[in-house]
């Protein structure tokens, strides 16, 4: 027991921080949430839940939510240049252990999820939740204290912690720890993706892949059947005007839509009208000290292996619930409760930027050769024969092997 409850400051309103927000108000701990955006955002990747984040999201009282807005991916299917299917990888033949988990959902439904449960926990516990939209941090000052911030709206406060839980641009890591370059690793490309109508000929349920020399496209159903998400991975060398240049990322973007020849006028068209396009480079993100006194960080401010590693939102998910956790076991000795989380998340940190079967190489081939190449490896991969390796390389990168600590939650105070 404590003689007050400790004030956290969580910079970010995605997966990572409204999950924390919510294990830290169910355990009785008062948290802000800032996030710079005006509302959640809505749409995004679709993603998967295995081994140790699908046992926090049951912890964390979300699977009944999640099982409502669940998608039923068949699998992957890898299609020439006439659409036509010359090698597929299901989920059942990989035992939901392969691309396609069994838990997929959409990250705009995940979060949507999330909030209902954050909602309900603040009603039951009135004063204990401050979520800003529109509001970042300007500035950090750390002391015995605590942490005081200053924000871009001109308020000012002091907080016992500050956790950054703001993506893998995070401002909060850069006022903490020191500037992105130092934590980035460019892993060979650049990632996009935006939403629009299902295309004819896409067979429900499967996320439909086509590699050329230089981009793989992809059409990924959605939620609603008429809707699928684009995503493109461009295998290129890094390109800094890119970074905060609209015009010519949707210029690549076009450019890469034609090499790959495949539903290319109806991809542009709707890329034309889009409202949720995103643009941004793969980078491996690595904070070697998690812990940095009365400053933490979580998911992709502290560590990601870019989407390539499908794990960013697990390890988000894992972060939440460990942190939560050693917060509410020592809340008057909050540096302490960061350096066990420190040790806590390495494992899933480290498993969550491993990149199945070798990146971005093995994904987007180079030139005419490597693209004829990579079609007859990814038939004889997918061959029944080559089930057992393939299972070893997509796994490899995985948290499947790795259980969550056993953690009793707190009392309230």
């Amino acid at each position: 027991m404590t003689t007050r409850t400790p004030h956290v400051l969580i910079s970010g309103g995605g997966i990572a921080g409204t999950a924390l927000a919510l294990r830290l108000v169910e355990r009785g701990i008062r948290t802000t949430v800032v996030e710079r955006a005006d509302s959640p955002r809505e749409g995004g990747q679709v993603v998967d839940l295995r081994g140790a984040s699908r046992e926090a999201a049951e912890q964390m009282g979300l699977m009944p939510g999640i099982r409502e807005y669940q998608l039923h991916e068949k699998g992957i299917a890898y299609v020439g240049s006439r659409g036509t299917v010359y090698a597929r990888m299901s989920m059942e033949d990989y035992d939901g252990k392969g691309a396609v988990a069994e838990i997929e959902i959409a990250r705009g439904d995940l979060h949507r999820v999330i909030l209902k449960r954050l909602d309900a926990a603040s009603s039951a516990a009135p004063g204990l939740l401050s979520l800003r939209y529109g509001e970042q941090i300007d500035s950090l000052s750390q002391h015995d204290e605590g942490v005081d911030a200053t924000f871009a709206s001109g308020a000012a406060e002091r907080f016992d912690l500050v956790v950054g839980s703001d993506g893998v641009h995070s401002a909060t890591r850069r006022m903490a720890v020191g500037p992105e370059e130092s934590f980035s690793t460019y892993l060979g490309g650049y990632t996009a993706f935006f939403s629009m109508p299902t295309p004819a000929g896409i067979e429900p349920g499967w996320f439909t892949m086509r590699a050329v020399a230089g981009v793989a496209v992809g059409v990924r159903p959605g939620p609603d059947p008429a809707t699928s998400m684009v995503l493109l991975t461009i295998r290129m060398d890094r390109n800094p005007e890119l970074r905060r240049d609209h015009n010519a990322q949707l210029a690549l973007v076009r450019r890469m839509i034609c090499a790959a020849d495949w539903h290319a006028p109806a991809m542009l068209a709707a890329l034309e009208r889009s409202q949720d396009f995103y643009f941004d480079e793969l980078v491996r993100i690595d904070v070697p000290d998690v812990s940095h006194g009365r400053i933490a960080l979580i998911g992709d401010a502290r560590s990601s292996g870019s989407p390539l590693s499908g794990m960013g939102t697990a390890t988000a998910l894992i972060g939440a619930h460990l942190l939560s956790a050693e917060i509410a076991a020592s809340p008057d000795d909050l540096a302490e409760a960061t350096a066990r989380f420190a040790t806590a998340i390495a494992p899933f940190a480290k498993a969550g930027q491993t990149l199945p079967g070798g990146g971005i190489r093995f994904m987007v081939p180079r030139g005419t050769v490597g693209s004829v190449m990579s079609q007859w490896v990814m038939r004889v991969l997918v061959s029944r024969a080559m089930r057992p390796v393939m299972k070893r390389m997509i796994s490899g990168g995985q948290t499947d092997e790795l259980s969550l600590p056993d953690k009793q939650p707190a009392e309230r105070y």
